[in-house]
């Protein structure tokens, strides 16, 4: 086992063995935050589901009011009339066939990709290369649409998508540490209020189970499941 900085061992001693509110632990993570870089907040809420149950399958979408505070790179694979449109939206990368082949070549350096439902066709063969990434379009989260501006604004405006993996975790980024703790909050909440409303009615009994705030190398701030509204 790694042995623990002091900067980290100083971090773990300021977090106390109880539950904090979303505000407590969004203030709290800033201040237990020591590396020299802009770091992640991240939360991993476990819910009381089981993915391999195509009825207890939690995914969706939420867009963060304060956004990511990330620069998401967007691919949008169109055809020639919708490249303007992804363009003036801010699509950081526009075309179809030239970015087929470069992703068939091991490309893939963008954040999200947009496209139109005519195009999934072609993608589809690409599904091992974008599959394992998490950049496979999905209609669900709305990757996969004719509105490609929409697509395309809403993700830099701060949309994220997210899914329940296989040990019944959802796992998402909600903002940096340079946010005020007001904002970190705003989107802590917004985030959960979502997964709250994309409860599986085949799920039973305590739906979140545990809620944990961090961000890189911080340790976790655990979140009173009762009181992620405060």
């Amino acid at each position: 086992m790694a042995q623990l900085t002091k900067k980290q061992k100083e971090a773990k001693l300021k977090v106390e063995d109880r539950t904090y509110t979303v505000a407590e632990a969004s203030a709290l993570i800033k201040e237990i935050t020591s590396v020299k870089f802009d770091a992640s907040v991240d939360l991993a809420v476990r819910l009381n589901v089981d993915p391999r149950k195509a009825n207890q399958m939690v995914r969706g979408v939420v867009t963060l009011p304060h956004g990511t505070g990330k620069d998401v790179k967007v691919l949008a694979l169109v055809t020639p009339d919708k490249e303007a449109e992804a363009k003036e939206a801010g699509a950081d990368y526009v075309g179809l066939d030239e970015y087929l082949d470069k992703i068939k070549g091991g490309w893939t350096d963008v954040d999200v990709i947009v496209t139109m439902p005519s195009v999934m066709g072609k993608l589809g063969p690409l599904g091992r290369i974008l599959g394992p990434r998490g950049l496979m379009p999905n209609p669900k989260t709305g990757t996969v649409t004719m509105d490609v501006a929409k697509a395309v604004s809403d993700v830099k405006a701060g949309k994220i998508d997210f899914k329940v993996d296989k040990t019944g975790i959802v796992h998402a980024s909600i903002g940096k540490a340079s946010f005020d703790a007001e904002k970190i909050a705003g989107n802590a909440r917004e985030l959960l209020t979502t997964l709250v409303k994309l409860k599986p009615q085949a799920a039973k009994g305590i739906y979140i189970k545990s809620i944990f705030m961090s961000s890189t190398m911080s340790p976790g701030v655990q979140v009173d499941t009762k009181r992620f509204t405060e």
